[in-house]
């Protein structure tokens, strides 16, 4: 009954904001109650509340299949069946239990015979049930096939592969796996601290590293185990140790805004978008957004795999109807089990848009017709609705006192919960963005928007903003503390392949389908504006902009090789752009750094990420030797012999033997193997539990907690990433061969520099010949420079093919 009555109040109050009849109320006079009611209102309740049984029936069946799997109903159904049939042919299979309880507690009797029989089957059912997922999360604690798939696979393991294999074959729900996957395990003190400083050694000299192996033995030898005893206790008492520390301590607590700093973003794919039509890609876009978002509710979303083995799925949860609510020293992350509708901004103003008629979704052609009506309206916009999302780029202490202020009561607050509450934001720009071989810059620029647009035009606190150009490109902006990247990628992979691919446009670049219904039109929300929240607004807006004048993005999509050729090399993709980027560094600093790699530890329930740390003595060696200017020419000359035509093989010989450093190259590949190889161990261990970082991360929290000081955690939890790395997956659906359809790979995305000093680098290994870089600086550091490093980048991607190039034909 309260939640009828909830319901009734909230429509009663958004009917009168829209200035419509009051559809529901009462009256209290001498003659008594006067009740007034609209039937179309009590229609529109009807369908809410059977709308929402539905949804908590399906999310408990979808649990509950989830649950028990590999098992299904029908196996359940099929084994009470059994056991009820011979129980009734008089074959006990129980041992003498059903005959126990029928003598103990019911009688001898029909029904207390098939009662008896469907209570044991259903325990045996459920004991089975228990043992096969027991047996399943035993399985997946194995990671030795990890590691061979790097040599010889053992007979052992193909065979571990096999079973696993046939377990999937079930066809598993997205959340199939979750209560199988096995607690990320908590390393040893003793080799963590011993992984450390093989890490820092090829970046300190003699005295650093004294300083620190005194600093790590102390640790050791003193609070160090008293901190992991703590830390093992939660380990066996939380389902991961790491992640809720992770997303309170690095991201809701953390005080700086999140534009730039902390959101990340994506791009649309470089080739045709289907259409230049805004409201149509936007309707498009959308309606497979909420089909993705139909897919998680109902668990339909098949689980990610590496080799057999399922990744945790649990991120996928506040993909929609999330938003990140600001607080003075912790942020809160708040979601709604169900949003009816998305947030607009367009020419300055903000919507609120149904996308739901109470029956149905709409359809792409429905929402073109409410999208266009928005883009193609004039508004009386002032400065201060303009500039209103500039709030939310500002810090979060801030932001989190003008909202208690002044969005706490009336139509603020109102219009506020609207745009938080929301399945997401959808924001159409004003520009055109495009994709120019011959001019960086236009991509450089669509970067740019997608990672802070002007400051004000985007909801940075939302899960994701979906913005759409004037000439119907797409891209988001995305927060980073419900979820990875990975997730985002996901969802925005299927929403663009599922928008051409499967819903396409006619001919005249509209949405296909017929219209049905009327759609209701967009509501645009009101705001107060008193003269204190203006200046807050505006002294926002000069906040946000410092931050964007003070950003440097430059891209490349490089063309010349991609996975395909570096897989003939026998090279991990991910090791080779790695060592790329090192010897890329040292060529624009002179210097190594401490280098950041973002891995996943999806493997392991509840997982997010673990950090891999590149810079080796393997990779040292390799750039070293790269840089080595007694061997540049030689780079230079094989680059002319392999493009030249000559008359006979003897010619090629006398070149070659006038050149005789020429061995040198050989051994730059070989240092390349060596460091590749050395680096995929380090991110195979990294995947597996037996990171770094994380672990550091978490005694320092214990520290904290028991108030204990430690110089090491201080220092190490203190070391600045100024080269902070991480790639980009793609083709995470089957929906499209990227190979057949290169044209519709995404050019992935980006975030901004983590430290003043240094470099924010995002890789997408697209295709079979298209490599995409993300590279972001700060504009004010004298030491850095995008467009610089973009350059130096280049270079080193077409030196390091030269080398690979001279071997593979030396060898011919």
């Amino acid at each position: 009954l309260l939640t009828v009555l909830r319901i009734l109040f909230v429509l009663s109050k958004t009917m009168a904001e829209a200035h419509s009849a009051v559809a529901f109320g009462f009256t209290v006079s001498h003659d008594g109650v006067s009740l007034n009611y609209d039937k179309e209102l009590l229609k529109i309740v009807y369908q809410s509340i059977s709308r929402s049984y539905k949804r908590r029936v399906a999310r408990f069946k979808n649990n509950l299949r989830a649950g028990i799997y590999p098992a299904s109903p029908s196996s359940y159904v099929f084994i009470v069946a059994v056991m009820v049939a011979v129980s009734l042919a008089n074959i006990d299979l129980s041992f003498g239990l059903i005959d126990w309880a029928q003598k103990r507690f019911f009688g001898i009797s029909f029904t207390s015979l098939l009662f008896c029989s469907v209570v044991y089957s259903s325990l045996c059912w459920l004991a089975i049930v228990q043992i096969a997922r027991l047996t399943i999360k035993l399985m997946f604690m194995y990671r030795g096939w990890m590691y061979e798939r790097l040599r010889n696979t053992r007979m052992a393991t193909k065979f571990y592969l096999l079973i696993v294999k046939l377990i999937l074959k079930h066809e598993p729900m997205l959340k199939s796996f979750q209560g199988a996957l096995p607690r990320l395990p908590l390393p040893a003190l003793r080799d963590t601290l011993r992984r450390h400083l093989d890490t820092l050694k090829p970046l300190l000299n003699d005295e650093s590293r004294q300083r620190m192996e005194r600093l790590s033995n102390e640790f050791e030898n003193t609070i160090g185990p008293k901190l992991q005893r703590y830390l093992t206790l939660k380990s066996w008492l939380s389902g991961n140790y790491v992640s809720d520390w992770w997303e309170e301590y690095v991201y809701l607590r953390g005080r700086s805004a999140l534009m730039i700093n902390s959101n990340f973003y994506g791009l649309d794919s470089l080739g045709h978008a289907g259409t230049t039509i805004q409201a149509a890609r936007a309707a498009n876009i959308t309606y497979a957004s909420l089909l993705f978002r139909r897919l998680i509710e109902r668990q339909e979303l098949k689980p990610i795999l590496i080799g057999v083995v399922p990744l945790c799925s649990s991120q996928y949860e506040r993909t929609f109807n999330t938003c990140r609510i600001p607080g003075v020293e912790i942020d809160t992350l708040k979601h709604w089990n169900d949003a009816r509708h998305i947030a607009v901004y367009c020419h300055g103003a903000w919507f609120k848009v149904l996308i739901h008629d109470g029956r149905r979704l709409l359809k792409p052609c429905e929402l073109q017709i409410i999208f266009s009506e928005i883009l193609n309206n004039c508004y009386d916009v002032t400065d201060d609705e303009r500039h209103l999302g500039a709030l939310t780029a500002i810090d979060r202490t801030s932001w989190a006192e003008i909202r208690q202020k002044y969005f706490s009561v009336g139509v603020n607050r109102s219009s506020l919960h609207a745009i938080e509450s929301s399945a997401f934001t959808l924001c159409f720009d004003e520009e055109e963005y495009f994709y120019d071989s011959n001019d960086t810059s236009k991509l450089d620029h669509w970067a740019h928007m997608n990672l802070h647009g002007k400051g004000y035009d985007r909801w940075f606190d939302k899960s994701f903003n979906l913005i759409v150009s004037k000439n119907g490109k797409v891209g988001i902006n995305a927060e980073h503390s419900w979820a990875d990247a990975p997730i985002m990628s996901h969802y925005f992979e299927y929403a663009t392949v599922f928008d051409i691919l499967k819903l396409g446009y006619t001919a005249e670049g509209n949405c296909i389908g017929d219209v049905d219904i009327t759609p209701v039109p967009a509501r645009r929300l009101k705001w107060d504006f008193t003269p204190e929240l203006s200046r807050e607004i505006a002294d926002s807006v000069q906040k946000a902009e410092a931050l964007i004048n003070d950003v440097e993005m430059a891209l490349i999509v490089f063309r010349e090789f991609g996975k395909g050729f570096i897989k003939k090399c026998q090279i991990s993709p991910d090791g080779f752009i790695q060592m790329i980027l090192q010897l890329t560094y040292f060529r624009d600093q002179r210097k190594f750094c401490l280098t950041y790699e973002a891995s996943m530890t999806r493997l392991y329930r509840e997982g997010r990420t673990e950090t891999v740390r590149p810079v080796t003595f393997e990779s040292c060696a390799f750039v070293r030797a790269m840089c080595d200017d007694t061997c540049s020419v030689s780079v230079v000359l094989f680059d002319y012999l392999i493009i030249s035509n000559f008359n006979s093989i003897l010619e090629i010989n006398m070149l070659f033997d006038e050149i005789i450093f020429f061995s040198k190259i050989e051994q730059r590949r070989d240092l390349l193997y060596k460091a590749c190889e050395k680096h995929q161990k380090a991110y195979l261990d990294a995947m597996c539990g037996k990171g770094v970082d994380r672990h550091l991360f978490c005694l320092y929290i214990v520290s904290r907690y028991l108030q204990l000081d430690s110089p090491f955690l201080k220092e190490v939890l203190s070391e600045p990433w100024r080269l902070s790395t991480s790639q980009t997956p793609q083709q995470q659906t089957d929906l499209v061969d990227t190979r057949k359809y290169p044209d519709y790979v995404s050019a992935g995305g980006g975030f901004g520099p983590v430290a003043d000093d240094g470099y924010g680098i995002s890789y997408i290994i697209g295709g079979e010949n298209i490599i995409s870089f993300h590279i972001s600086s700060k504009r004010y550091c004298e030491t850095t420079s995008s467009t610089r490093f973009r350059e130096t980048l280049l270079q080193s991607l077409r030196d390091v093919r030269t080398i690979n190039y001279y071997c593979d034909f030396a060898k011919k």
